[in-house]
């Protein structure tokens, strides 16, 4: 039936964006759909700016279809349908789909629909014929000054501080701001009244399917289909999923990615209302299920967060056991620290598993101390035990004697060797070792290897075998591999790199591990640019990275940042990936030293260089304690950059203290790859080399990389353009050809194309339409 709303409120206030769109669809008698979450302000909004005596209203709730009766009409007529989310009756919808078809057609009559969820797909054939405007739920949403606007009127007067934690609260909420008004800018109170609201006008009026189902899944913040299937024990989630979009807004994320997330009030409120109808028992078994679902799915830092709500400490210590007996490539020893921290020491020494695993987590962390302390108390264990915890002992021993991060490459050899017979003599099992720790290197991964890297070849012959027996699948194409990359960092033949690397990935693609396969992709990377194809080697880094997605998501994070290196070779703007490095402010992470080293060039590339020195001395404490000698001289070369840049006469102390070094080892490339930035160094410090042809090698090499990629770390701040080669540019971007260009300025052709080439060089571009996009990027036309 028909219902004669009316509204005397003088107080009423609307925000603007939902009045402008109003407006406009009135204007031009669009059929206007108007959604949003319950009390936001639809109906008042329609009602307040709406002739009544022109106008008739319906509540879906109150009205059926068969009740509605509008004709043609001689004049501008408004027929309001609200509460539509309510028609749950598949013949009740049928009949009001067939009501609103024939308003649509008729003649002079402006239809409003009202709904608490997006356009309904049961109306959808309608909406692809006939146009509807929108007023969305964030439409209805106060900002700060309407807010403020608003309070006033009821003497409600607040600080700016006060009146954005009313804000906050309710996100611009009408009702919201409503029971702060109730409430006497009490927000606590207001936050209980909205609760106490949606349960009676919004949870009470659903079928008991729906209300569990949301209360089920209220301890998580987002979900899935499987993990809302667990929780719930239903196997018709994406049905109740459907029913939840058609009878409100309430999710924040609608299946992007597979992935669901409540609103907050309404997630907040599900939490209270779960506290009140179950028992604790009840509501501990759901978070035993989520913390289940997440180990299956290997998530351990989620299904720790849900055993620890709680207490869970069976399932915590269980899970960090079984993430122990990972390596730190593929474990998530920094992510769960400080679940493994928290142990009982008395729970950590009876578990050989744990007392490795929280050695290495503190040598990790540079704890260097603690993680001795745990690895003489597991010699103890090992010494008092016998039988399979004893051999369980012995093993982790044996891991960690070669894995330990702090304890360098003192005698490894003799240490593989007797892993070999201890191995082949089954007193021990040497657990999953990762030599490459998700690096692309084996000679600077897990661990620094430059000392072999002197007897490369000589070593490869002696313990060759041996190490790719204890390694196992991880051993599988390394000493090719291996041999490969001291190679390349000798600045041997290309081609004998190039057939040492394919023989290793051949050999590590049989059988073998991911992870060496990225050292060799790595490795050809490396020849791609030194050979000037950029290009090719962000191609290949790319077809790896989705097949790392697929097979080892552990390793895209350095394939990221392998790829931002390389783009900094062609000057490419990389800021964007400076999004998803981790903060060296926070916290110093030794896993992440790849990204870390990678930071710093895009400092250097942004002209950051104070922020580039502090991370450089971080790297180079981590590299001391750590033994880690090609990390060392890496972060003291690009500290030299930064020193140099910011006109501090250390660096050619710097410079030439990585210069004495590297010699010692014959690297060449550490020095090649920085070529563009330390030309101009090389050339104008005076430097003591032992070895002439040594020196020759690498000034050679950095020249053909600074010819190559002129705008490699060269700061975007710091490029600067005459006035002609701009004037240019300018004219460029309007579309106007060089002999054009030529006659305006009145300068030659040749002068033109000069300037031309002149630019290319300086934005590290190879063509007009790049260079014009670099200028405007930089903001220089």
């Amino acid at each position: 039936m028909q219902k004669i709303v009316k509204f005397t409120d003088d107080k009423y206030i609307c925000p603007q964006k939902a009045i402008r769109k109003f407006r406009s669809a009135k204007k031009l008698c669009t059929p206007l759909y108007l959604y949003g979450v319950t009390g936001i302000g639809k109906t008042s909004l329609v009602m307040h700016n709406l002739n009544m005596k022109c106008c008739s209203y319906y509540s879906a709730s109150e009205t059926s279809a068969d009740q509605i009766k509008i004709k043609e009409q001689s004049a501008e007529y408004t027929v309001v349908l609200d509460d539509l989310q309510n028609l749950t009756d598949t013949t009740e919808r049928e009949n009001y789909f067939e009501v609103i078809r024939k308003l649509l057609s008729l003649n002079n009559v402006w239809l409003i629909l009202i709904a608490r969820c997006p356009f309904p797909r049961w109306l959808l054939p309608l909406r692809t014929k006939y146009i509807f405007a929108e007023i969305e739920e964030s439409d209805f949403l106060f900002s700060l000054d309407e807010q403020i606007t608003y309070l006033e009127q009821y003497d409600i007067h607040l600080t700016l501080e006060e009146h954005q934690k009313a804000w906050n609260l309710g996100g611009g909420n009408a009702l919201s701001l409503l029971f702060f008004v109730m409430e006497k800018g009490n927000l606590e109170l207001t936050q209980r009244r909205q609760w106490d609201y949606l349960e009676t006008h919004v949870y009470d009026r659903w079928d008991l399917e729906l209300q569990e189902f949301f209360m089920d899944i209220s301890i998580v913040e987002t979900f899935t289909v499987g993990l809302a299937s667990m929780l719930t024990g239903r196997s018709d989630v994406e049905k109740l999923i459907f029913r939840a979009e058609e009878v409100g807004n309430f999710f924040d994320i609608r299946g992007t990615d597979g992935i669901w997330k409540c609103r907050w009030p309404m997630r907040k409120s599900m939490q209270q209302r779960l506290r009140r109808k179950r028992s604790i028992e009840q509501i501990n078994h759901l978070y035993y299920t989520a913390g289940l679902y997440y180990e299956l799915e290997e998530k351990p830092l989620e299904a720790l967060s849900m055993y620890e709500k709680y207490n869970d400490m069976e399932s915590i210590s269980r899970l960090l056991i079984s993430n122990a007996r990972k390596n730190p490539s593929v474990g998530h020893f920094y992510e769960l620290r400080k679940y493994y921290l928290k142990l009982q020491e008395e729970l950590i020494s009876r578990s050989p598993v744990l007392m490795a695993g929280i050695s290495l987590l503190q040598s990790m962390l540079m704890n260097i101390e603690e993680s001795n302390r745990w690895y003489h108390q597991l010699e103890k264990f090992a010494e008092e035990h016998s039988g399979s915890m004893g051999k369980e002992a012995r093993s982790r021993l044996l891991y960690l004697k070669i894995s330990l991060p702090h304890t360098g490459t003192a005698n490894m050899i003799d240490l593989l060797k007797n892993a070999d017979l201890l191995i082949h003599n089954k007193k021990v099992v040497l657990p999953e070792l990762s030599v490459t720790s998700n690096l692309p290197s084996i000679m600077n991964g897990g661990k620094d290897f430059c000392e072999w890297s002197k007897r490369d070849t000589e070593l490869a012959l002696m313990i060759g075998k041996s190490v790719e027996f204890v390694l196992g699948k991880y051993g599988k194409g390394l000493v090719s591999l291996a041999l490969a990359e001291s190679y390349l960092e000798k600045g041997k033949d290309i081609f004998e790199i190039f057939s040492k690397v394919e023989k290793g990935r051949m050999d590590a693609g049989r059988g073998g591990m991911l992870e060496q396969v990225f050292v060799g992709t790595g490795i050809l990377a490396w020849l791609s640019v030194l050979k000037n194809d950029a290009d090719g080697a962000l191609a290949s880094l790319a077809a790896f990275h989705d097949r790392a997605e697929e097979e080892a998501p552990n390793l895209t994070s350095n394939i990221d940042a392998f790829i931002c290196r390389i783009k900094l070779y062609q000057g490419e703007d990389v800021s964007d990936w400076m999004k998803q490095v981790p903060d060296e402010n926070a916290e110093f992470c030794t896993m992440e030293r790849f990204r870390y080293l990678t930071k710093v060039r895009v400092y250097i590339f942004l002209g950051k260089l104070e922020a580039a020195y502090c991370l450089l001395q971080q790297i180079l404490h981590y590299a001391e304690i750590m033994k880690r000698t090609y990390i060392h001289m890496e972060a003291r070369i690009l500290l030299s950059i930064v020193q140099y840049r910011l006109g501090q006469e250390q660096w050619k102390d710097s410079l030439q203290n990585c210069i004495s070094q590297a010699e010692g080892y014959h690297f060449v490339r550490i020095f090649t790859r920085e070529g563009t930035a330390l030309l101009p160094m090389i050339e104008k410090g005076e430097f003591t080399w032992k070895d002439n042809n040594y020196r020759n090698q690498i000034i050679t090499e950095c020249r053909q990389m600074a010819k190559e990629y002129p705008s490699y770390l060269v700061s975007r701040n710091n490029i600067v353009l005459g006035e002609n080669a701009l004037q240019i540019l300018k004219l460029q971007s309007e579309g106007k050809s060089s002999a054009d260009i030529a006659k305006e300025l009145k300068i030659s052709e040749a002068t033109v194309k000069y300037h031309n080439k002149e630019t290319y060089r300086k934005f590290g571009v190879r063509n007009k339409a790049a260079a014009i996009t670099e200028a405007r990027k930089r903001k220089l036309i």
